[in-house]
Formats: C-alpha cells, structure tokens, sequence
C-alpha cells in the first residue's frame, strides 16, 4: 500500500513537471559543431499565442541570432498545444549558449556547447562498427583465429592492435539502454537521440519524419569538403546502423523512407543486403509504394550488383558510384556461408565477404582527390547475439577483424592519412565463463551444468588450427567456449552449435506478443528449459549498459582515450576532418 502511494505520489508529481515546463531540442548540454545545421524546436505544455510565445539565444531574440523568425505552430497534430520551430539553423562561433523559451507564465532555458575544429589532419575517415560487439566476442575471436598456449595466444586482433583505445559509455537520450538506432546516431551527428532515432531529436508528433533534425558527419563533409561517402554492411542497408549514416527518422522501422532519403543523399557506396526495399511487391520486393529504385539507382549513374562475381567484376571497371545488394534481407555470416551453407546460403550462394566489399569501397571512394568517409558494420554480430548463437556471433567478429588488418595495411601503403576507428555501438550482457567438455564425462545423460569446464577444469579450447583467414573449419569439437549472456529469453538451452541453421530460441506463445521457448529444441539430447529472466514480450536476449571497446590508429586518433561518450567518437571525427576550422 505505502509503495504504491509512493509511486503514485512520484507519477503526479512528473505529471505536473512536464505540463508547466517547455521542452527545447537540441536537449541540454547539446555539444554542437560549429556550423553544423541543425533545426531548433521548442514544445509547449498548452497552446500559446505569438505575442506570448518567446525564444532567445544568449538573450538575443531568435530572428535576430539566426537571421530569421521561428514559426509558430498554433496546434500540433492531434493536440491541442503550441510550438515554435527553426529549420535548418546553424551557430558559427565556438562557446556557451544558453537558450531560454516562454509562453508567457512560464520559462525553461538550456545550455549548448558550440566547439570548432583545428585545421584538417586526415584525408580519409573509416569508421568499422561491431554492432553488438562485446570483450566476450573479442577474446574468443581471438583465441579461436590466433590459438593459445600455456597462456598466451598466438598473436593480436588487428582490432586490439591500435595505439589507442577509450571505453565508451552508451546511454541514449531517454534511456540507459541504447539500441543501434540512436547508438549509430550519435557517432554519426554528435548528438543524443532516443531508442529507434536517428538524425533527430524525437518530438511528440505523430510523422515519424518531422522530427528535429541534426546533421550527419556524411552530410557535412561532402557539403564542406566534398568528400565521398560509402556505407558498407552485411545486414540490410536499411538497418539501424548503415542507415544512421544518411537517414533522419526517429522509426528505425521505416525501411521505404530510409531508401528514399540514401537515394536523395547519394553516397558514392552502398553495400550490405536489403534488396527487397528497393523494389515494389509487384516485382517480389517489400516496398509498400510503387517506386523501384534498382532502376533510379542504375539511371543516377550507379553500378549496381547482386552477387560476389559482380562485385569483382564490377571492380575492375572503376565505376564512380556503386550499389551493391546481396541478399532480400539480412546476408549471411561467415559459419553458414563458408563452412555450414545454413540460413540463406542455399538462395544466395554467391554473397561476398566483408573484406571483398571494403577492398572495392576502397578502390571506388579513394579516386575522390578530396577524401572520403567510410562507415563498416559487422552487423550479423549483433544478430546472432540475440540470437544466443555465440559461434556465428564469433566467426563475423572475425570477419570484422580481418577486414580492418586489411584496411590498415591500404592506409600504412598510402602513408597513414586515414583516421581508422574501430567500435562497439552498444554491448550485449555476454561472459566467457570456461569451456563446455563433452570430454568430462560420458553419455548424453549427464547434466549439462556437469559439462562446463571452470578454472582449472576449462583447460583450452581444442578447436582445430584456423584457415589463413583465421577460421576453424569445425565449432563442434569436445571442448568449446562456453559463452553465456546475462539477459535470456525461455529457451531450451543444448550447449551445442547449431549446425542446421542460426540459432530461433523462441517461438510464439499462446497469448498475442509474447514467446516462449522453441520446441525445435526440446528433443536434442541433454536439452534443459531456461526459464527466461527478461518479459514475455521479449523473444531474444538484450542489449546492456556496459560501455564499449573504442580503438584507434592514424591522425586525430591520440583524443581517443580514457573514457568518453559516444557522442565524442563524432568528435573525434569532426576534428581529424577539420570539419569545424575556420574557412
């Protein structure tokens, strides 16, 4: 009972806050590059007049600091309250802002940093992002690809391997936990955002394409420097990640929009999967309008390819712009497409490696005299994560990995003017624990809890020796890395790979929006019920609020360091560019 006064007493009182006060984006202690646009928007608890209505930057009316007058906008969508709005603004001298608004009985101000950039250090900037990707995955990538003895493995990731290295806090805007949306969001603008934003502050309206929005790193460095620009992923380019390149929306969700704007926005290179948002139902695509932009694509001068040969081929040619996609949806990872030929394999034989698709990007984008900028996502890390599948999870960290060796030894062959960051968007909750050892005892009988190695009892992994490419050509040995996450969803827990396909640990339930676990599962031997610890609705594990590995190599790369927000790695950026220099 007292608790749930309490509550109650807590819920008016946030009630009551939010009516009387303004909300004003960019949020509080905003850090915003100078000359950077970005659209300013302030909500009113209720409907305000204009002669009420106040907003000044500094105390200087709004007109006046921006050269133009913010609109009113009498009533939103679908409510009945008031606000002003600015598109397309921009503050040009470094220092403290202090922004205040009104409606006549009441005023709310916030405060901006505006920073500017020394003069430009690197000619090339190539952001590799492990979606998902935690210390679990790395140390396993490690000894799986590197091998260990007595100890001591038999050599170092190229994603360790860097001179500098931060951890990165991951918070979004309104939440702790983030999502790859507003994750990805806030190393490509700089700015916090909100769970399935990205490029926006989310408003209240309705239209998830009216937001506030902010400025890309992309953005600003083909307009400021005409740079090119190149996404390249292996899941859908319409993902969260690939997408917060371009895309301004606060639904991550809205793939037909995020086509539309990579069209409107033009980037040199577009690599990863997804085809199905590019073309109309009519034409076995998903698209809900009638637009196929396969054929808008081809007519804006792009090379457009399907399969690994025509990416090779395609290559040789040099084209100027290149859009590659290589499956409907997600693409395949290194386990089924090398190794399993599970998931999509059997449809789309022919899919390149991440490392085939950055070695073309970097021919394509590096005939730019200017520079480019180019964002790599190791995405199906991530999905494979929630998934509880650990060794697909694995073999693409790496994937991820072999691409970014490859990557450093292009720039130390062009004399290092490349800015390489390496970075985990958000983390998922995975511990390397010791080793599942079938060799422990015999039977399927045996529980499996019996069958987990710890301290002296894990001893070493005895997966096979790895390929040139750093692949075991088998993950179901006697002795395997025993990775287990923290959040779980019901699922029938077998301690074995999958080696018929990804992992699916859950399955609907009997009431609408939630799931339980897969009876796929029930009748492999040993198989145990995990009775999940997260809610219902939920049919995978999550991410977690732990920060990430950043690491970094060639100019503007010493400010990585310590511990830092995410919203620093667009920074880190901006600076190597020079993008916030005096002209």
């Amino acid at each position: 009972m007292i608790r749930h006064f309490v509550a109650t007493t807590f819920a008016l009182l946030a009630l009551n806050a939010a009516a009387s006060a303004q909300t004003i984006y960019p949020i509080d202690r905003a850090e915003i590059l100078a000359g950077a646009r970005f659209d300013l928007k302030v909500e009113f608890a209720g409907e305000v007049t204009a002669d009420k209505a106040t907003l000044t930057i500094n105390g200087e009316d709004a007109a006046s600091a921006f050269g133009k007058a913010p609109g009113l906008i009498a009533r939103e969508v679908g409510r009945p309250q008031s606000a002003l709005l600015l598109r397309d603004v921009t503050l040009s001298k470094p220092g403290r802002y202090t922004i205040e608004a009104g409606d006549g009985a009441q005023r709310r101000s916030v405060s901006w940093t505006v920073y500017d950039t020394g003069a430009r250090r690197a000619k090339n900037v190539i952001l590799f992002v492990g979606d998902g990707l935690s210390p679990a995955h790395r140390v396993a990538a490690r000894l799986l690809s590197k091998g260990i003895v007595e100890g001591r493995a038999g050599g170092r990731l190229a994603i360790d391997d860097m001179p500098q290295m931060a951890l990165v806090s991951t918070a979004g805007s309104d939440s702790i936990i983030t999502d790859s949306a507003n994750a990805a969001s806030a190393y490509a603008t700089g700015h916090k955002a909100a769970v399935n934003a990205m490029g926006v502050y989310a408003d209240r309206t309705p239209d998830p394409l009216d937001d506030p929005k902010v400025e890309t790193l992309a953005s600003l460095a083909k307009r400021r420097l005409g740079l090119s620009i190149g996404i390249v992923t292996n899941t859908e380019v319409e993902d969260a990640t690939p997408a917060a390149v371009i895309a301004h929306t606060r639904r991550r969700a809205a793939y037909d929009d995020i086509v539309a704007q990579f069209f409107a926005a033009q980037p040199e290179v577009l690599m990863g999967g997804g085809s199905a948002y590019f073309v109309p139902k009519s034409s076995n695509g998903k698209r809900k309008d009638d637009t196929d932009y396969l054929v808008k694509f081809r007519d804006a001068g792009y090379s457009v390819v399907t399969t690994g040969a025509e990416l090779a081929a395609a290559g040789k040619t040099e084209p100027r712009k290149l859009l590659g996609l290589f499956a409907p949806g997600n693409m395949d990872g290194v386990l089924d497409r090398r190794f399993l030929k599970g998931g999509g394999v059997a449809k789309n034989p022919d899919q390149p490696d991440l490392t085939e698709q950055v070695a073309v990007a970097l021919d394509v984008l590096s005939k730019n005299d200017a520079g480019f900028f180019l964002m790599v996502e190791s995405g199906m890390i991530d999905k494979y994560a929630h998934a509880l599948d650990m060794e697909r999870a694995v073999y693409d960290t790496i994937m991820l990995d072999n691409a970014v060796r490859q990557t450093r030894d292009w720039a130390k062959a062009r004399g290092d003017d490349t800015l390489i960051l390496v970075v985990a968007d958000h983390n998922h909750p995975n511990a390397l624990v010791g080793t599942v050892r079938d060799d422990l005892a015999e039977g399927d009988d045996v529980p499996l809890r019996e069958r987990i190695g710890v301290y002296d009892r894990a001893g070493f992994p005895n997966y096979p020796a790895p390929d040139k490419d750093g692949y075991p050509d088998r993950v179901d040995v006697s002795r395997r890395l025993a990775i287990f996450s923290a959040s779980l969803p019901d699922h029938y827990e077998t301690l074995r790979p999958k080696l018929d396909g990804p992992n699916q640990p859950t399955q609907a339930g009997d009431k609408p929006g939630t799931f339980t676990a897969n009876d796929k599962y029930k009748g492999v031997p040993g198989a145990v019920l995990r009775l999940g610890n997260l809610p219902a609705m939920m049919n995978a594990s999550v991410h977690c609020g732990e920060d990430v590995i950043l690491t970094a190599a060639g100019p503007g790369s010493e400010r990585v360091h310590g511990s830092m927000e995410n919203t620093d790695v667009f920074r880190v950026m901006a600076e190597a560019l020079g993008l916030g220099a005096t002209p």
